[in-house]
């Protein structure tokens, strides 16, 4: 007589009561994705402001000196009202914290947007043309910083959605940053003056778009918010425009209607991207799945 033996099903991930294992971004809109826009905008302007400087495009370096200032205040500007008071974002600086991405961040930050106003007054005004000159040479190095500090802010949480993507989300945000200045370089600059924008705005498109499909697939299930509900269609919206934007611009020297949608569609694109990303972190965090799951896989690995 053969024994029968009760076989136990194998366990499902469960948390208490379906509670979240993780608190949830306590991030707002549109406060968060707008700093995070016009971070990336300021510091990929400055780098394209040394370039334009240095290859004659006297044109397009002023544009770009003026873009990476008003990026760096308006960034500024979002992340104290993200703050919620100016004396938050001022007791920041008390301490400088190697070991913290948002202390260093900020004083990052400051320095950018301090380079930058200086860069951008002497442009407009003509006044000490010498230190403005000195001043975009060091954006030169604090921009292509201020474009990417943020996501290393953001990968450094316990969020599985941003936290798994450290390796894409620089690269990400680095090539939606150059997509956002190669932008307003194209609709504030002379279609003539403004190949260099065109240029930057296509390479800065064809980072993004690379790095976003890398970043979904290797990311296997802690991806998965980035493909469903409010934050995956946010983020198709960005993959489309974004690629769509860059397109245009590769033929938007041929007229002004190209330029403007092109330099429109990476725009939005861009601040999808932003939207997107702060969407799916807040899902990942809500589902206790994505937590649960990769830390079981990786036990009985």
């Amino acid at each position: 007589m053969t024994r029968e033996r009760a076989m136990v099903p194998e366990a499902e991930f469960r948390s208490y009561y379906g509670r979240p294992v993780l608190k949830a971004p306590v991030w707002h809109e549109p406060h968060m994705p707008a700093y995070l826009y016009s971070g990336g905008l300021s510091g990929a302007s400055s780098v394209m402001a040394v370039m334009a400087g240095f290859t004659g495009h006297d044109r397009l370096a002023r544009t770009a000196r003026v873009a990476a200032a008003v990026g760096a205040a308006a960034g500024t500007g979002f992340l104290i009202a993200e703050l919620g008071r100016p004396e938050r974002f001022l007791n920041m600086f008390r301490v400088f914290k190697p070991t913290s991405a948002m202390s260093l961040g900020s004083w990052l930050l400051a320095a950018q947007g301090g380079l930058s106003a200086v860069a951008a007054a002497t442009e407009l005004t003509g006044i000490l043309p010498a230190v403005g000159d000195a001043a975009v040479l060091a954006t030169g190095l604090t921009g292509p910083l201020t474009a990417t500090y943020t996501a290393v802010v953001v990968a450094d949480t316990a969020v599985p959605a941003w936290h798994e993507a450290y390796r894409e989300l620089p690269f990400l945000f680095a090539g939606s940053a150059l997509a956002s200045a190669g932008a307003v370089g194209m609709l504030a600059t002379p279609r003539a003056e403004a190949g260099p924008a065109r240029v930057v705005a296509v390479v800065g498109a064809a980072v993004e778009s690379v790095a976003g499909v890398v970043m979904e697939r290797r990311l296997g299930l802690a991806g998965e918010p980035y493909r469903v509900g409010k934050a995956g269609r946010l983020m198709l919206s960005a993959r489309v425009l974004t690629a769509g934007g860059g397109l245009l611009a590769v033929v938007s020297g041929r007229s002004r209607a190209l330029t403007a949608l092109s330099g429109l569609a990476l725009t939005a694109g861009a601040l999808c991207t932003r939207f997107g990303i702060l969407e799916a972190g807040r899902a990942s965090a809500a589902d206790p799945k994505y937590t649960v799951v990769p830390q079981r896989q990786r036990l009985n690995t």
